[in-house]
């Protein structure tokens, strides 16, 4: 079962995206690498409002990453993100 969620990873990633577990990996379909967060109250903000418009999301192909890189996850709020 995959949940809108933004991912954060080790080395400064940041995804966001259907997040699931498959065994050991995390994987991230329909992915936008957050490139620039656009807001004045950081993740959180972006979690429950969507994009804002200094928000800048670069579509990626599907990530795959090894659970140990993970973060942490942010639900999303699936109303703000429909695009």
């Amino acid at each position: 079962m995959s949940k809108l969620q933004i991912a954060v990873l080790d080395r400064g990633f940041v995804y966001v995206g259907k997040v699931s577990r498959q065994g050991d990996d995390l994987v991230i379909e329909d992915a936008k690498n957050v490139r620039r967060w656009g807001t004045e109250r950081g993740l959180g903000q972006l979690a429950s409002e969507g994009p804002q418009p200094n928000t800048r999301l670069d579509p990626t192909p599907l990530i795959t990453a090894p659970l140990k890189s993970l973060i942490y996850l942010i639900d999303c709020e699936p109303s703000k993100w429909a695009a």
